[in-house]
């Protein structure tokens, strides 16, 4: 979720908030679909004095998942789009489990997967730009 201030939060910040909390909450509707959300940390201010965020904890929820449910045989096929080699573990569980996995990627000059993830997944499919943005619009 978005940073909201808990004592004196800005209309952007509550705006922000809503429509993300509508969000999930459309997600936590759709059939066979969980979402995980993990936890936003601060990081400290930017040279502007700006509060930095990371998002945390959600690989790490994604990664026992695809564990779980490969370990308990409740899927045959994975599909993950990532390049983070925090789920390298879990791909080789859910692979020594029998689990296809197939990883979608951003492939552009500035991000390369991790090249061991690359190589553990049994199929691999770049994304670019465009493809990335006809997803959001649709």
């Amino acid at each position: 979720m978005p940073y909201k201030d808990k004592n004196n939060p800005t209309e952007e910040q509550v705006a922000r908030y809503s429509n993300s909390q509508r969000f999930i909450d459309m997600l936590k509707r759709l059939d066979r679909y969980d979402v995980r959300l993990g936890k936003l940390e601060y990081r400290g201010n930017d040279a502007y004095g700006k509060p930095i965020f990371m998002q945390k904890r959600v690989d790490i929820l994604l990664g026992c998942d695809l564990v779980l449910l490969s370990s308990k045989s409740r899927i045959s096929r994975a599909i993950l789009f990532t390049g983070d080699s925090d789920f390298i573990p879990a791909v080789e569980i859910a692979k020594n489990e029998g689990v296809e996995i197939t990883l979608y990627y951003y492939d552009a000059e500035s991000f390369k997967p991790h090249n061991n993830l690359m190589e553990i997944a049994d199929e691999r499919k770049g994304i670019d730009d465009n493809a990335f943005l006809s997803i959001k619009y649709t």
